[in-house]
């Protein structure tokens, strides 16, 4: 039987506190996680592109790993959709919108996730949804741009516009990072990690 991978975006989340940091530092948070203790309390650790209102455990310039505590009588998003039996394969924030991927036999318990999100609030929307396409021999896959950040996309944009991965190249690093106004370290660092990011998409089993 074949199984489909569905991301969801919730708009405005209400008692979202990784959502709210994401916010007011104009961040993007992904590889959430969290843990429930016995006194309620929840600890959610996340990567941020830089550093935002909570507790650092690992800092690598645009690796920072930070963790909050929660009160986990709250309402959550997150939690509420594992209780429907549908593990989250990947849980990520930018600015106002928590994105959720889900992988699944089929679409029919789409519904009832999209019900619940919708009824803890905030704006709930379909961002795409792909069959496995193993049954027809084909190898398709969608690349969700969602994953690299703005600045990332700019420097992609950018460069291939400029002919950076043309070949012969058509422009140099020096070029491409000189129409940013950037350094040439800056734009092989975030060269690099849009990179990264976009192959992880494409070979991502």
């Amino acid at each position: 039987m074949a199984g489909i991978r569905a991301r969801l975006t919730v708009e405005e989340p209400p008692n979202c506190p990784v959502t709210q940091l994401a916010a007011e530092d104009d961040a993007q948070i992904r590889d959430i996680s969290w843990t429930g203790y016995e006194d309620g309390t929840v600890v959610e650790e996340f990567r941020a592109t830089s550093a935002v209102d909570a507790t650092t455990v690992f800092d690598a310039g645009e690796n920072v790993v930070q963790r909050i505590s929660r009160n986990g009588d709250g309402p959550c998003h997150c939690e509420a959709v594992g209780a429907l039996g549908c593990p989250i394969a990947d849980v990520r924030v930018e600015k106002n919108s928590l994105s959720l991927t889900l992988h699944l036999p089929s679409t029919d318990p789409l519904s009832a996730v999209v019900e619940e999100l919708e009824e803890l609030g905030g704006t709930v929307r379909l961002r795409y949804l792909v069959r496995d396409a193993q049954a027809e021999g084909t190898d398709a896959t969608v690349v969700d741009r969602d994953r690299l950040t703005s600045r990332q996309r700019e420097v992609l944009r950018k460069a291939y516009r400029l002919g950076y991965f043309a070949y012969p190249r058509e422009a140099s690093a020096e070029e491409v990072a000189a129409s940013l106004d950037i350094g040439t370290s800056t734009f092989a660092e975030h060269l690099a990690a849009a990179q990264s990011t976009l192959l992880e998409e494409v070979f991502e089993e």
